[in-house]
């Protein structure tokens, strides 16, 4: 099974489609094509969420080109009078999954409970590939998304990401190695492989640091992408 990470950088505003279109062609030879937390949107939409959130009907032509490889975006949805941070998962043009961020953070630089609705829970899934599960970043940082885990079967764990950098030191940066060591650890406990996909890029004072990953049941990295530099590479599984 091969896997692409785009670790991009995103822009505040709908033309991210445009790319993600672009980059999904490209790539069409993968198994599975994944992108970051809110990477149809970017992350610091605040008030224009209303104006810039999707419909699913509007992402039609994921649906279309997922007919040829599997892709996973992260999008501000609009679904029943309500907006939600979510992870879609197209295959064989459907929707064949959607996750909606459960923990939005509301602290410090944070401001998404302020913008979106909640999730309610995490589920697995079957694609063609194995079941899998998809969480969104402050979801993996709470003990109770770690039990939901420890409930379900699944051979893969994707982790969209939205990740600033911060605490930086002489060995890189803390936020990295704190992520590492989150993922190493759902990995052996889940006997799965956690795939992380972070952005980089900057929005409004905020820089997101990228260095996605893949780790394996063993805990072991596979792939480790550059930190604050845009990648698009795959990892066969």
């Amino acid at each position: 099974m091969n896997i692409v990470l785009a670790q991009i950088d995103i822009r505040l505003n709908r033309t991210n489609l445009k790319r993600h279109v672009e980059i999904i062609k490209q790539n069409s030879f993968a198994d599975v094509v994944v992108f970051p937390e809110l990477s149809l949107n970017g992350y610091m939409l605040q008030d224009r969420v209303y104006e810039d959130s999707y419909t699913i009907r509007e992402l039609a032509v994921l649906n279309e080109l997922s007919k040829d490889v599997d892709i996973i975006v992260g999008a501000a949805i609009k679904s029943d009078n309500r907006i939600f941070n979510s992870a879609l998962y197209f295959s064989d043009k459907e929707l064949i999954h959607r996750h909606d961020k459960i923990h939005l953070p509301n602290y410090g630089m944070f401001e998404e409970a302020r913008f979106y609705d909640r999730g309610y829970k995490i589920e697995s899934f079957k694609t063609k590939y194995g079941s899998a599960v998809m969480v969104i970043c402050e979801d993996l940082w709470k003990a109770d998304t770690i039990s939901e885990l420890a409930k379900l079967d699944f051979k893969i764990l994707y982790v969209l990401s939205n990740s600033p950098a911060r605490e930086f030191n002489d060995e890189g940066i803390k936020i990295a190695d704190q992520w590492y060591s989150i993922l190493k650890t759902v990995a052996i406990l889940n006997g799965c492989y956690a795939v992380f996909i972070n952005r980089v890029g900057f929005e409004d004072g905020l820089g997101f640091w990228g260095g996605s990953i893949i780790v394996n049941p063993n805990g072991d990295i596979l792939n480790s992408f550059e930190l604050f530099d845009e990648q698009i590479k795959g990892e066969t599984i």
